[in-house]
C-alpha cells in the first residue's frame, strides 16, 4: 500500500493528515505500508511525528513500514532527533 503525503505538512496540517493516513492504513490488508514523502516541500518537525505515528500504526497491525522520497532536510531532522533509523527508505 502506498500513502502519499501532501506538499505542506506543518503543525497546522498534521492532525488532519494523520487522520487520513490512519484511515488508509486501517483500510488496507497488505503486509507493508509505504508512505510517499516526495511531494513534501514545506514541513516542520510535525512531519516526523506524522511519519512516526504511521509507523506505529502499521507495526501495531503487524505490517512493515517504509518511506519513499524522504526529503534530505527531513532525513537530517530525523537524524538530529535520533529517529532516522525508524524511517527506513522504501526499495
Amino acid at each position: 500500500m502506498m500513502l502519499v503525503l501532501p506538499p505542506r505538512l506543518t503543525h497546522e496540517e498534521a492532525p488532519a493528515c494523520m487522520r487520513m493516513l490512519q484511515q488508509g492504513i486501517a483500510g488496507h490488508n497488505g503486509s507493508s505500508t509505504v508512505v510517499d514523502a516526495s511531494a513534501l516541500e514545506q514541513f516542520d518537525s510535525s512531519a516526523l511525528a506524522v511519519l512516526l505515528d504511521c509507523r506505529r500504526e502499521a507495526t501495531s497491525l503487524g505490517r512493515g513500514f517504509a518511506v519513499k522520497g524522504l526529503p534530505p532536510r527531513l532525513r537530517e531532522l530525523g537524524s538530529l532527533y535520533g529517529v532516522a533509523a525508524l524511517l527506513p527508505a522504501a526499495p
